[in-house]
């Protein structure tokens, strides 16, 4: 895989059904050995980006490459681009080993052996069981052992962890950790699981309304999210009152009685604390709200709503 070549390129991508314009102008670039997560209310046009990728959804304008081919060019990645949707399509009446089997005849490059897949995603006591005997969550599994046959250089994975219990969602996390870490393997989910992203991911993009709105590297996106501090006082109008006369700070009704949101650039929550004491107004309980992709989730939703 050539790092100058991005494993996605996005460009003017626009999708319409009929008179539904579903994607407006989509802009998105994923680096090669990134983690990338894809989030989006439903209806934003998360899996139809994917299919358009994909090449099984023409667009209507704009441009797409994958490891520096067109969507229609695909076949000639001969495995390097691997992709499990939100439902599990592997053939039903095949059993777990088969299907890797004949995946892996049909690969060029594999050098992984379906037993130690098997393993590697707890599916070797299934081995022998048909697809369609399999629970959700172990079609899930066995979908994303079938894609990693072929030692793919970029994983699609649509709402990987749907269907999954909790260890089961840790065993994906590691698996794609340990796949980007040692082969370097490049991975975009398109989830609305925003603590599992936010916890895997090195690069995050927020579709919105057909669009990305906000797109980057993680650490510099939570960086533009001011925490928060969540107080209840007796006075809550006092309070509510004594700070916003602060510059570079806001606040507003909590979602209880007598509780206050304070966003702050330069008070801390002690600050805040302290200020309160010294104005007599009380305050029996504070706690500080970290910067997080939920957080920035909502505000640009909100935010492009309003």
């Amino acid at each position: 895989m050539s790092t100058n070549i991005p494993a996605l390129l996005i460009s003017g991508l626009r999708k319409a059904y009929g008179e539904l314009d579903v994607l407006k102008g989509v802009d998105l670039t994923l680096d090669n050995g990134g983690i990338h997560g894809l989030v989006g209310l439903n209806g934003s046009g998360k899996t139809t980006t994917l299919e358009c990728i994909l090449g099984l959804q023409r667009f209507d304008h704009g441009e797409v490459t994958v490891l520096g081919l067109a969507p229609a060019d695909l076949h000639k990645a001969q495995g390097k681009v691997a992709a499990v949707f939100d439902s599990p399509s592997l053939n039903p009446y095949l059993t777990v080993r088969q299907c890797l089997q004949h995946a892996k005849l049909l690969s060029k490059r594999s050098q992984q052996r379906p037993e130690d897949l098997e393993k590697l995603l707890g599916l070797h006591q299934f081995r022998g069981f048909p697809i369609k005997t399999l629970s959700l969550g172990n079609k899930r599994r066995a979908s994303i052992a079938h894609a990693l046959i072929s030692d793919p250089d970029l994983v699609i994975l649509d709402e990987p962890f749907n269907g999954l219990d909790a260890n089961g969602v840790d065993e994906v996390l590691m698996l794609i950790k340990s796949l980007n870490q040692e082969r370097g393997t490049s991975f975009l989910l398109s989830s609305h699981q925003l603590p599992y992203l936010e916890g895997i991911c090195s690069h995050l993009a927020i579709l919105h309304q057909g669009k990305i709105v906000r797109s980057g590297e993680k650490s510099a996106l939570l960086r533009l999210e001011t925490s928060k501090v969540r107080l209840r006082t007796t006075d809550p109008a006092g309070a509510v009152s004594l700070l916003r006369s602060v510059e570079g700070t806001s606040c507003s009704p909590g979602a209880v009685e007598e509780e206050v949101l304070v966003s702050s650039d330069i008070m801390t929550a002690a600050v805040i604390n302290s200020q309160l004491a010294q104005h007599q107004i009380p305050v029996y309980e504070l706690a500080t709200e970290r910067a997080s992709l939920s957080s920035l989730f909502r505000r640009l939703t909100q935010d492009s709503e309003s």
